[in-house]
C-alpha cells in the first residue's frame, strides 16, 4: 500500500506555521527522547456487539501483519467495559499478539483492582496502561482512588516490577487541569510513583508535543513519551472526540475538513496527508515511536504505516 497523492488537495502551509510558540521561546533538542528505541503500537476499544466482535477479529488479523509492539485495549468509565476489555485482551493474546489492557481506577476499589491485576498476571500480561479514567454518570464519589498516580503506586506496591506501566500525557494539557503547570505536576507524580513510559493524548500541533517534552526535561522527567496519533477519516466524529478530550484541531485543518462537506474521499485523502506529515515531523525530531488510535478500523492506520515505511506485509 503506497502513499497516495492528494491530487488537487493542498495541505500547505506547514503544520508548525499555524501554531507557533511564544516569541523568544526556543525548543530544546529532544535529547531525552532520542536515546530510546522507537516503538510502534496500536489501540482498540472493546466491541459492544457480535458484529463488532467479528469486525475486530478481521481488523486484528489485518493490522497484525504490521507487527506492532502491542495492541492496547481501552477501559470504559468506571470500568463499564471491564469484561469486554478482558475478553478482547484474551482474544488478542490467543491470536498470538501482545496485548496491553487499559485500567482506570476512578470509582473502583483496591480489592477490585488487585483482582484484575491477578487475572492479567495469570494470562501472561506484563504491560498495562494505568489511567484515572472518567467518573461514571451519576457517581458522586471517586472511590478508593482519586488520581492515576495512586493507581500506579498501588500497582507497584502489589506487583513490584511485574508490569511495565504506561500512563497518559497531555501535551495540550488535561481539560480538567487548572493550568499547564498543574498538569505537568500531576504527570510528574505518576512518574515518581513508578510509571515506566507515557502515551500522549492525540494532537495535530507538533510544537505542543515538543514544548511538553522540553518542560518535562526541566523537571527531570526522563521516560519515553510516545505521541498518540489519531487518523482523520470523519470530521464530525473527530470534532466530537476532540471537544470531549480537549485536543485542539488547528483552525486551518478544521476549515479544510468543513469545506469538504460530505466528500468522504477528499476528507480521507487530506487527513492521510496531514497526519503522515505530522508523524514524519515527530519521528525526525526524535519522538520514541508512535501509538495509533485505530478506532477498530484497518485502512487509515495501515495507510499511515505504509507512508512512514514502518515495515509490514501487505495489508488489505
Amino acid at each position: 500500500m503506497g502513499r497516495r497523492s492528494a491530487g488537487k488537495i493542498d495541505t500547505s502551509p506547514t503544520l508548525s506555521s499555524h501554531c507557533s510558540l511564544p516569541a523568544g521561546y526556543e525548543l530544546k533538542n529532544m535529547e531525552s527522547q532520542k536515546k530510546y528505541k522507537k516503538t510502534f503500537s496500536l489501540e482498540f476499544f472493546p466491541p459492544k456487539s457480535e458484529k463488532g466482535t467479528e469486525k475486530l477479529k478481521h481488523t486484528l488479523a489485518e493490522l497484525g501483519k504490521l507487527k506492532p509492539l502491542y495492541f492496547s485495549v481501552t477501559f470504559g468509565a468506571g470500568g463499564s467495559t471491564q469484561e469486554g476489555t478482558y475478553e478482547t485482551v484474551c482474544d488478542i493474546r490467543d491470536a498470538g499478539f501482545d496485548a496491553v489492557p487499559h485500567l482506570s481506577c476512578i470509582g473502583s476499589t483496591k480489592d477490585k483492582v488487585k483482582q484484575i491485576l491477578n487475572q492479567y498476571i495469570e494470562k501472561g500480561i506484563h504491560r498495562i496502561v494505568a489511567l484515572r479514567g472518567d467518573m461514571p454518570s451519576g457517581m458522586q464519589e471517586a472511590g478508593e482512588f482519586r488520581y492515576a498516580n495512586e493507581l500506579v503506586e498501588f500497582i507497584r506496591a502489589e506487583t513490584n516490577d511485574q508490569f511495565h506501566i504506561e500512563v497518559a500525557a497531555y501535551p495540550e494539557y488535561h481539560p480538567q487541569a487548572s493550568s499547564p503547570a498543574k498538569d505537568l505536576s500531576n504527570f510528574k507524580r505518576k512518574i515518581d510513583a513508578g510509571a515506566n513510559s507515557a502515551i500522549t493524548q492525540y494532537f495535530f500541533n507538533p510544537d505542543a508535543y515538543y514544548r511538553f517534552v522540553d518542560e518535562c526535561e526541566k523537571t527531570q522527567i526522563d521516560i519515553p513519551i510516545v505521541p498518540g496519533i489519531m487518523p482523520i477519516t470523519n470530521y464530525v466524529q473527530l470534532a466530537r472526540f476532540s471537544d470531549m478530550c480537549g485536543a485542539e484541531i488547528p483552525r486551518w485543518i478544521r476549515n479544510r475538513l468543513i469545506a469538504f462537506g460530505d466528500d468522504k474521499e477528499s476528507i480521507i485523502t487530506f487527513g492521510e496527508e496531514v497526519v503522515t506529515k505530522l508523524c514524519e515531523n515527530l519521528l525526525a525530531a526524535g519522538a520514541p515511536g508512535l501509538h495509533f488510535y485505530t478506532m477498530n478500523q484497518v485502512k487509515a492506520t495501515a495507510a499511515l504505516w505504509a507512508n512512514l515505511n514502518l515495515g509490514s506485509d501487505q495489508v488489505k
